[in-house]
């Protein structure tokens, strides 16, 4: 039995589809949902958490589906890791996670392969291509797969920080369902940073501060977030989105 993991932005009723295709193709598919809620169309975020989840399976098949460019001349991808699968988008959702693992092979999936589903949309390769593809590589089926230089993959970089005096530049990648905003900045210094107005000591856990007071810290994905103890650090700030750029001062 192999793993199948999924990670979109679909929301509800696409992903079940592409379970469908999956499990009528290879039956004995096990299939886990990382997250279907990435924000629209964000690439980084989709790989940021793909990075951050698929370590704790065992050689996996790992479909990641964020995808502005559907219907368009960007390539179909499986990537063959030292201990996983990756498929997805060739858009770099995929890239920091397979270059983790170790890129063994990548491969460009074939149009044709939507014959096992009996249809090729513009708008649904989540269906159509990349649901069949993973079925394929629980399979061990690589007929629909041509290999492509590895070297050619769309790259992305996930921690592309600087830090210059007091002031650092990171990106907001991820706010939770709690309202802590996630960073891609891994090395911290200092006693806290300040952002739009608000102090965030840097502490170790929650309780180092008072309920509904702000602060900063190294988050289970590894990286700075700021919160608010039992509150909301992004509705506090403003922030609705990740993606974007911010500007910390260090305290």
């Amino acid at each position: 039995m192999k793993v199948v993991s999924l990670l979109t932005d679909f929301g509800d009723f696409y992903p079940g589809v592409m379970k469908g295709v999956i499990l009528s193709l290879a039956p004995e598919a096990r299939i886990v949902d990382i997250t279907h809620s990435v924000e629209p169309q964000n690439i980084l975020q989709g790989a940021f958490l793909l990075y951050h989840s698929f370590r704790y399976f065992r050689n996996a098949v790992h479909v990641a589906v964020v995808d502005p460019g559907v219907g368009s001349e960007r390539r179909a991808l499986v990537i063959e890791g030292k201990n996983h699968f990756f498929v997805g988008p060739d858009n770099g959702i995929l890239y920091p996670s397979a270059v983790e693992d170790g890129i063994k092979a990548a491969y460009s999936i074939k149009e044709e392969i939507s014959e096992l589903v009996g249809e090729l949309s513009s708008t649904f390769h989540g269906r159509d291509i990349f649901a069949p593809a993973a079925a394929m590589v629980v399979r061990g089926d690589y007929t629909y797969f041509e290999e492509i230089n590895k070297e050619e993959l769309e790259k992305l970089e996930l921690f592309d920080c600087s830090i210059q005096g007091n002031k650092v530049r990171c990106r907001v990648v991820y706010v939770d369902r709690f309202g802590n905003v996630v960073t891609n900045l891994r090395e911290v210094k200092g006693k806290g940073f300040y952002f739009r107005g608000v102090e965030f000591p840097f502490v170790k856990t929650y309780s180092d501060v008072d309920v509904g007071k702000p602060l900063s810290l190294i988050g289970s994905f590894g990286t700075l977030e700021l919160s608010v103890r039992e509150g909301s650090a992004a509705e506090m700030l403003g922030i609705k989105r990740g993606g974007g750029w911010i500007e910390l001062e260090v305290l």
